[in-house]
């Protein structure tokens, strides 16, 4: 879909010392979701974890993620970005202070449901202010720099997890995956403070005004936990009790939605409902869903094959995933400036080469899986993580292409939470049949390792399927935006 090319916004002179800020953020928080992977061994031999401490150092922080996204998304596009950016990075910088100072189990946990929370109120504000300062051509070139981080802050976790703990030790360099924050966190702070912008004078009563639909939150904050508690918890929590809290979090999802419809008539609701009606923001957050459900349990599976199958180091581990952090970072950087060009097929040809680059993995674990799969993977993963940097910030960027700007945190929220259930829902489901096959089959970890690789291409086939709908789905791709229903406030140069 071509994207818009209104001209750039005036009073910006420094929208590209601003977007730099808000990478640097985002890079941050998002690095947290996979850096914390590789430093599990570090962290059990170091506090005496339990498996169920251990397991919700990974899941609180991703459940308080994403918990935050959508209601820090609204809060931001009603008050102020730059004030709950602010807040958000505050917040991270020193609840990671807080986790890398744990003396107790019970300490680390609950640090990181704070840290999940600070990032969750962070990163929907990144998208709000590319919308916000970014217009046609450059925004696609913002998103794609966004692409970039994402890709690199999810690939490039073990790496620097690794290189930490080699230098500071087992026993204390687990510390140091969270005390290497501060001085980002301290850094960043007043740069954010003199490069973002607030919001406009005669906006700013307007957003003062604004409502902020409490009950929505509350809905949809209960059948997001709901949702995600199994899937995050799923190797921890035996039986299939669990499961009966997927059917009550749709319950709760579906009250929300009319909930919302209702909201919509006289207020400004959490989400409206109608960005959905405009297909590039439904299908692509489709596609984001189940994209992220294969693409970030490949890691996860893969760190463990390396680790416990093989016994690689954890720097080891790292360096095995950094040819598709290259690949990713560079083609996203691309891919955000190309993308006005090519629209929709460019994602697609992106998802055939991750699933060539994944097949070809696949077949090299099989033919060669000893101490040498390092090296014959890496052919293989630079090609998906080209490919995955032409899905990535190609796709958010047509996403949210017909999003006006005073939607833009609550729509990127909803973006970015349906990642973080696409990245439960996938380790859970991959990480299911990975455990099974090294129980069943002795402790064959190579095996392992290729079925869960076919379920994560399984996820990344659907998303490709998503992406076709959309190419081929008999709607024009150069109709105009929706028109969405328009706060006070709300200008035509703010559609996008």
């Amino acid at each position: 879909m071509p994207i818009p090319t209104e001209p750039p916004p005036t009073g910006r002179d420094h929208r590209w010392q601003a977007l730099a800020v808000c990478l640097v953020a985002g890079f941050m928080t998002l690095l947290d979701v996979s850096i914390v992977n590789v430093a599990l061994p570090s962290i059990r031999s170091g506090l005496r974890m339990s498996e169920s401490g251990l397991q919700w150092i990974l899941s609180g922080y991703a459940l308080t993620f994403g918990l935050a996204l959508v209601p820090a998304g609204r809060l931001g596009d009603a008050r102020s970005r730059r004030g709950v950016f602010m807040t958000g990075l505050a917040l991270f910088t020193a609840t990671s202070a807080l986790a890398g100072a744990a003396q107790s189990e019970a300490w680390l946990v609950g640090a990181r449901l704070l840290q999940g929370m600070a990032g969750g109120l962070l990163v929907p504000q990144v998208s709000g202010f590319i919308q916000q300062l970014f217009r046609g051509a450059e925004r696609g070139k913002a998103f794609g720099l966004l692409g970039a981080t994402i890709g690199l802050s999810t690939a490039v976790g073990p790496l620097l997890g690794g290189l930490l703990i080699e230098a500071f030790g087992a026993e204390q360099g687990w510390r140091w995956v969270f005390y290497v924050n501060l001085p980002i966190g301290l850094l960043t702070l007043p740069l954010a403070m003199r490069l973002l912008p607030p919001p406009p004078a005669r906006e700013a009563a307007e957003r003062r005004r604004g409502d902020f639909d409490p009950l929505g939150v509350l809905l949809l904050g209960l059948g997001t936990v709901l949702l995600l508690l199994p899937f995050v918890q799923e190797q921890q929590w035996p039986g299939a009790a669990k499961w009966l809290l997927v059917p009550a979090s749709a319950v709760l999802l579906a009250a929300f939605v009319l909930w919302e419809r209702r909201y919509a008539r006289h207020g400004e609701p959490l989400v409206n409902m109608r960005l959905f009606e405009a297909r590039s923001f439904s299908l692509g957050t489709l596609l984001s869903l189940v994209y992220f459900a294969g693409f970030t349990a490949i890691f996860f599976i893969f760190t463990l094959y390396l680790q416990n199958g093989l016994h690689y180091s954890a720097l080891a581990a790292g360096l095995a995933i950094t040819p598709f952090a290259l690949g990713s970072g560079v083609a996203a950087a691309i891919g955000g400036r190309v993308v006005s060009r090519f629209g929709r097929p460019l994602v697609a040809a992106g998802l055939v080469l991750v699933v060539l680059g994944l097949a070809a993995a696949a077949v090299a674990v099989h033919l060669w899986s000893g101490p040498s799969v390092g090296w014959t993977t890496l052919g293989p993963l630079l090609v998906a993580g080209i490919g995955s940097g032409l899905v990535i910030s190609p796709n958010q960027t047509l996403t949210l292409s017909e999003v006006p700007v005073s939607r833009a945190g609550s729509a990127g929220g909803v973006l970015q939470t349906a990642q973080r259930i696409g990245s439960a829902v996938g380790i859970a489901a991959v990480g299911s049949v990975f455990f099974s096959r090294v129980a069943s089959d002795g402790g064959d970890w190579a095996g392992a390792f290729e079925w869960g690789l076919a379920v994560a291409v399984g996820f990344i086939l659907l998303a490709l399927l998503t992406t076709l709908l959309d190419i081929f789905g008999g709607a024009r791709a150069d109709r105009l935006p929706i028109p969405l229903p328009a706060r006070a406030g709300d200008r035509t140069g703010d559609r996008s």
